[in-house]
């Protein structure tokens, strides 16, 4: 059934005028009589009586008006439910910990007229967050990937690099340092549990290991934060690393130490995925703060050979 036909029913049969209806609707008289032939043919009844002072309603008409009204106004939600700007921007921060969740919250927070959703695809590798782009299950993605890799209808830019940093108890030898060379970590256990092998930070973290002799250690159960920042207090020789816009808490007892990498510096390069051509306000604004208001990148940055520069 024709939506515009239903429309032009509707306008007719509360003007009660084919050229009143026609002048709201800004189309002909002409056009306004052959949709309402056409949809009369298509339920094979007569909704509308022409009279000496306009049209009215026949019985049949009368019955159908209420159901016309219903289905344009299902029509104009459905549509609304799409447009741009009408629901809020589903954007995955991959962990709520993490610098693209903290990014984002500082967006809102100096946009709290926004309407957006922080969510987390937590288990999914880059190529599965391309996928619900694509899909549509979210607007945004924070991912690291390669450009090679962007499949087409992606629109990717990398606006968040995140400086690592070493994390470490106050027993460790490297405690009191201002700050250490990735080099420097070589004869250092840094254990980073819950690295899943063919996702990109798994690829980022081999990168790292291989060009600077690093040993990561990704071994055992991954029982939480909580219990990670328990076991760096409590040695003397083991440590993680971070991002320096991670949020991390832990008791003031543990007297843990965040100590910046330098020389060179490396960095998580988050890229924002999202789909082309999307013209969801909050995405454009999104960006537009990135651009602005993120972490510039250090001087002397390190990435993976396989990110784009």
């Amino acid at each position: 059934m024709d939506v515009e036909a239903l429309r032009t029913f509707v306008a007719v049969a509360q003007t009660g005028q084919f050229q009143a209806a026609a002048d709201e609707l800004g189309v002909s008289q002409q056009a306004v009589s052959k949709r309402i032939a056409a949809l009369e043919r298509h339920i094979e009844v007569t909704l509308l009586v022409r009279t000496s002072r306009g049209s009215r309603l026949s019985l049949d008409g009368q019955v159908f008006l209420p159901h016309a009204k219903k289905v344009l106004a299902a029509v104009e939600h459905a549509e609304q439910a799409v447009r741009p700007g009408s629901r809020p921007l589903r954007v995955d921060v991959l962990n709520r910990r993490i610098a693209p969740a903290q990014a984002v919250y500082r967006f809102y927070r100096s946009h709290p007229e926004t309407d957006l959703d922080a969510i987390t695809l937590s288990t999914e590798n880059a190529a599965q967050a391309v996928q619900a782009v694509l899909e549509g299950t979210v607007d945004a993605s924070f991912r690291a990937l390669p450009g090679d890799q962007v499949p087409a209808g992606i629109s990717a830019e990398r606006l968040l690099d995140s400086p690592l940093e070493l994390l470490v108890g106050p027993g460790h030898p490297l405690a009191d340092a201002p700050w250490v060379s990735p080099a420097e970590l070589g004869g250092h256990r840094v254990w980073i549990p819950g690295i899943k092998p063919d996702t990109e930070w798994g690829a980022f973290y081999q990168a790292l290991s291989e060009t600077f002799g690093l040993n990561i250690d990704a071994l055992g159960p991954n029982f939480g934060d909580e219990a990670l920042m328990d076991a760096l207090a409590d040695s003397t020789s083991l440590a993680t690393l971070v991002g320096s816009g991670d949020r991390y808490l832990w008791p003031q007892a543990h007297d843990l130490r965040r100590i910046p990498l330098h020389d060179p510096t490396p960095v998580y390069p988050h890229v924002l995925l999202s789909r082309s051509g999307d013209r969801h306000p909050v995405l454009a604004a999104l960006r537009d703060h990135l651009r602005v208001a993120g972490p510039r990148t250090p001087h002397d940055v390190w990435v993976p050979g396989w990110v784009d520069r």
